[in-house]
């Protein structure tokens, strides 16, 4: 997480994805959150491409539109880098540093762990705690991204007239939203190892955590975008009337059998296929649990036909299950966003680390 200035709250997290920006301001009433304002913003199509953002001025004229429409009067914000433009590695520093002493000795030694010049770069880190080799020593997260990146956000948030506070990554957003909002069990005593599978329109990622840590993370082009694609060919649509017949229904009795089942199956196959490059990767050999995110996990019947292929336990994402809301949210538009919410719903919760 790249501290970009001081804290205070409010702070939105604001998510930008391949086709929409998606804003939220949090509040907390004693142990329980609260939906104060939120707001979504669709984006013309390729102003992002794979989370690369391609045209600045699209992506600042939506995020202003998304925060007119919350009708929140926060103006300090969260964004978030995506997981593959960022470097995060866990090194161990002497204990008896201070924050100072080991912000100079990590900055000398950066070279050692990322392929960048610390020039090119915005660098942080976050402590851990002891180390479980060395009881003289402490385990530090150290995360960077090029500051091109980092800067090409900040300047959207400054353009739609707000003030960027943290530079977080998405997948520690993600592990962030799922601790505090969904899981069970406080993450600390969760030895469950929990895989969060987001299908977006043209990404879909893994993020698997145990007991509060990311244990793997990955992604890779596939989404929603491919299913509006075939129904555009099928039916002889343009891009926005497919996407609006794929919400809203109305397709001929075709659809279903021969267009969304198969790519039903495929992306089943898809969060098969991640499951078991991170069982390769890890010395693990089974979840205990996939919570499904993403504009995608709200296809009818999707989590259950991937509990049936994974034999995975399958839950679909609701970040605001357990909050109440402020009386100017439409509690069931919120509901059907809620599984493509969870990045700036983990983004929202920095107003109170």
């Amino acid at each position: 997480m790249f501290s970009l200035g001081r804290k205070k709250q409010p702070l939105l997290g604001i998510d930008i994805t391949s086709t929409a920006v998606k804003l939220i301001e949090l509040g907390r009433s004693g142990n329980r959150y609260r939906v104060e304002c939120y707001g979504v913003e669709p984006l013309p199509t390729n102003a992002v491409i794979e989370k690369n953002i391609s045209d600045v001025e699209a992506v600042a004229n939506a995020l202003s539109k998304a925060l007119k429409r919350s009708g929140s009067k926060a103006r300090r914000c969260a964004l978030a880098v995506p997981a593959a433009a960022a470097i995060s590695k866990i090194i161990t520093m002497p204990a008896n540093l201070s924050e100072e002493e080991m912000e100079g000795q990590i900055q000398l030694e950066a070279d050692q762990y990322i392929p960048y010049s610390v020039d090119e770069v915005n660098l942080d880190f976050e402590i851990i705690g002891p180390s479980a080799t060395n009881p003289d020593a402490v385990d530090v997260l150290l995360a960077a991204s090029r500051k091109e990146i980092v800067e090409t956000r900040s300047s959207i948030a400054e353009m739609a007239g707000l003030t960027p506070v943290v530079m977080d990554i998405e997948s520690f957003a993600t592990l962030n939203a799922y601790e505090q909002l969904i899981a069970t069990h406080p993450a600390a005593n969760d030895e469950r190892v929990v895989a969060i599978v987001d299908v977006g329109a043209t990404m879909t990622s893994i993020n698997v955590v145990q007991g509060g840590q990311l244990l793997y993370t990955r992604e890779q082009p596939f989404g929603g975008r491919l299913l509006t694609e075939e129904i555009m060919r099928r039916y002889g649509l343009s891009y926005a009337e497919a996407g609006l017949a794929k919400k809203e229904g109305g397709l001929p009795d075709n659809y279903v059998p021969e267009i969304l089942n198969p790519f039903k199956d495929t992306m089943a196959q898809q969060v098969h296929r991640l499951l078991q490059f991170f069982f390769a990767a890890s010395q693990h050999d089974e979840v205990h649990e996939i919570v499904l995110a993403g504009g995608c996990a709200a296809i009818p019947g999707m989590d259950e036909l991937i509990e049936q292929r994974t034999h995975y336990k399958t839950i679909i994402a609701n970040p605001f299950s357990r909050m109440s809301f402020a009386p100017r949210i439409n509690q069931q538009k919120l509901g059907n966003d809620a599984p493509t919410m969870l990045i700036a719903a983990g983004l929202a919760l920095r107003s109170f680390d």
